[in-house]
Formats: structure tokens, C-alpha cells, sequence
């Protein structure tokens, strides 16, 4: 019962955690992670032909695109990767109620307000991601494309995220351009989006060390 109910905390709070990062890197506009720039760059893409299409619609779209390929590469569908889509549409509506609370997806007015929205959104995502790895509940679809494919091609998780993040990266630098075609104004990527890859990963490390400490010393206390 114990485990079940740190499941549920983990997952939930790492929803919470990184829909608030994604947010707040939004509203910094410094650049988004290669993994959130994707979604944020569809929205600017659709939003003025589709005013309904909020950036969180967008989030699980764009998640659900994934899954159309994740499908198409395995030549399956699985049924239980529909729960990793659940996971994403509450992804997008925690999303959207963040912006509602926030005043809109806009820029903040001043430099001060924004590098305090970016290194909060930093900070934010690292421990969202921490307590992801936390949890065997259903996940985005990002991390379930990683498992999958590593599983089908027998190669290490770690590889293949490597390869991912590249490719989303790629995508993303390509989505850019064509909003700077098009709307005249580059944004999504920039050099944020670099800071935060390069940090990323160990501040998910010391996030997690963190989080072991204090539920170990909960514990035993109980």
C-alpha cells in the first residue's frame, strides 16, 4: 500500500512539477527543452488559424504524432501505450490551467521576472523528472518511444535517448525556421534550450539523491 501510494505521488507530482517548468521556460522565452519546443512551436504554428488550439492541446497532438510513429516503426499497437496518452492529455489541461493562472502563455515584462521564470522552470522539470523515474506508472510518450525502440533494437536506453533527443532537436531547429517564414520571428529554441540540455541531467542526479534522502528518513521515522 505504501509503494502503491508513492507511485501515485511520484507520478503526480512530476506532472505537476514539469507541466509548471514548461510554463515557466514559456514565459522566460530564453528557449524550451528539445522535448517541450515541439508542442510550444505546433501552438505558434496553428494558433491563428485555430484559436482553440492552446499550447497544451498542442502537447498531447503533438504526443499523439508520436505515438503515430512509435506505431508505425513497430508495425503494432499496443493498448496499454493509450494509457501513456491519458498521461498526456492530463499533461496538456494541467498545462493550459498554469497559463490560466499565469495571465496566458505571454512573455513576462521584465529580464528580471523572466530569468526567475527560467531558472525556476529549470529547476522545476529536474525534479518533475526525478520523481518520474520514481513511479512504474504510465509516463509521456516521449519516455515510452525511448523504452520501446531500445527494447526492439537491443541497444541501451541511454542510446537511443541520446539518438531521440537529437532527432527532436533536429525537428524543432527545422519548426523554427518555419515559423521565423512565416511569422517573421524566431522562438522556441535559443540559448536556453542549450543551458538547460547541458545541466539537465545533473540536477535530475542530485534531485533524486534528494528525494531518496528525505523518503528514507520518513521512513524511518515510521
Amino acid at each position: 500500500m505504501k509503494t502503491d501510494k508513492k507511485n501515485i505521488f511520484h507520478w503526480a507530482a512530476g506532472i505537476l512539477l514539469c507541466c509548471l517548468g514548461i510554463a515557466l521556460f514559456t514565459k522566460a522565452n530564453f528557449g524550451l527543452s528539445m522535448i517541450a519546443a515541439g508542442p510550444y512551436l505546433l501552438h505558434v504554428l496553428l494558433r491563428d488559424a485555430f484559436p482553440w488550439f492552446s499550447q497544451g492541446t498542442a502537447e498531447y497532438v503533438w504526443e499523439a504524432l508520436l505515438l503515430l510513429v512509435l506505431a508505425l516503426l513497430m508495425r503494432q499497437f499496443k493498448i496499454r501505450w493509450l494509457l501513456s496518452f491519458g498521461t498526456a492529455v492530463i499533461t496538456g489541461l494541467i498545462i493550459d490551467l498554469y497559463f490560466s493562472l499565469m495571465g496566458g502563455n505571454g512573455v513576462f515584462a521584465t529580464m528580471a521576472e523572466r530569468l526567475l521564470a527560467y531558472a525556476g522552470g529549470t529547476v522545476s522539470c529536474a525534479i518533475g523528472v526525478a520523481c518520474y523515474f520514481r513511479t512504474n506508472l504510465p509516463l509521456q510518450v516521449y519516455e515510452l518511444v525511448v523504452m520501446e525502440q531500445a527494447e526492439r533494437t537491443g541497444k541501451s536506453t541511454d542510446k537511443v535517448k541520446w539518438a531521440f533527443d537529437i532527432t527532436m532537436l533536429c525537428i524543432c531547429v527545422a519548426m523554427a525556421a518555419v515559423v521565423l517564414l512565416l511569422r517573421g520571428f524566431w522562438t522556441g529554441i535559443s540559448w536556453g534550450t542549450a543551458v538547460t540540455t547541458f545541466v539537465n541531467a545533473p540536477l535530475i542526479a542530485v534531485a533524486g539523491k534528494i528525494i531518496d534522502r528525505m523518503e528514507k528518513k520518513n521512513g524511518r521515522r515510521e
